[in-house]
């Protein structure tokens, strides 16, 4: 690498003449911010002027858009920029939503008769307690609004669902108040209130219940003959007769009938 003195001044006044003592060859150099960020030794003003070279996102709308809560991750592939170059700006807006999610626990529900004498946090610890959850596992997070308010949500994980509650935090006296903005918010303020569940697939299903089918009627072969008492008055007359075959006269052969007729002629 070679070193350049300056040499001064360009005519057009935005460029530095410098000069190879070497070689005799001599530089232009763009007087522009970042150099004059080079030669105060302001790294941060540097990170962020190739954050605003390589991505059309400007470090005030990477914390805003942090702030919103989005994340740095997420930042970044919008951006178009490494998750390094992000988190240089990103950082303190996180302390401030860091910050602001502790404060929100200290803060007081407000009912229907006024705000609860208990904090939120201690609220949520009973009744992950009496529903038998680790609230150890549960994370806290917090963001602005569309509207500018700040907004606290709690995430969990209760069997292989996730689970998220979400309250509207209003900084002041004695800590502020929270309100419920969904349901989940809404179950963690009402221990008493037992959540929706689920039935989990191939649980023991309910003995049904076996009505009895009526007797099947004796088909028409199987069936004995009945009696209408009506169509016959006398039951001797209803009960059926035996079938019996008709004695029939024998029929004489020819040759009788010959012998008959002759005796008969005498």
């Amino acid at each position: 690498m070679r070193t350049l003195r300056v040499v001064g001044l360009h005519e057009d006044g935005k460029s530095i003449v410098c000069e190879d003592p070497a070689r005799r060859e001599r530089f232009l150099l763009p007087a522009d911010e970042k150099l004059r960020a080079a030669v105060r030794g302001d790294v941060p003003r540097l990170g962020q002027i190739e954050i605003e070279t390589e991505s059309q996102m400007r470090p005030r709308e990477i914390q805003a858009r942090i702030r919103a809560g989005e994340s740095v991750q997420q930042v970044a592939d919008a951006a178009g920029a490494t998750v390094e170059r992000v988190e240089r700006f990103a950082y303190p807006v996180l302390l401030e939503r860091s910050r602001t999610a502790e404060l929100a626990q200290s803060a007081h529900p407000v009912r229907e008769d006024g705000p609860d004498v208990r904090t939120l946090g201690e609220v949520v610890a009973f009744a992950f307690g009496v529903r038998g959850q680790d609230y150890s596992q549960a994370e806290w997070d917090a963001w602005r609004g569309d509207d500018g308010r700040w907004i606290v949500a709690l995430r969990w994980t209760a069997g292989r669902s996730d689970n998220a509650a979400h309250w509207q935090f209003s900084a002041g006296a004695h800590g502020g108040t929270v309100t419920a903005l969904d349901e989940h918010a809404e179950d963690l303020l009402d221990p008493q209130r037992t959540p929706r569940t689920l039935r989990a697939v191939g649980a023991e299903a309910e003995p049904a219940v076996v009505t009895p089918e009526p007797a099947a009627e004796p088909a028409a072969e199987d069936a004995q003959p009945t009696l209408d008492i009506d169509a016959h008055p006398d039951p001797a007359a209803a009960k059926p007769k035996p079938k019996t075959k008709k004695n029939h006269p024998a029929v004489p052969a020819w040759e009788d009938v010959l012998l008959g007729v002759r005796s008969q002629r005498g």
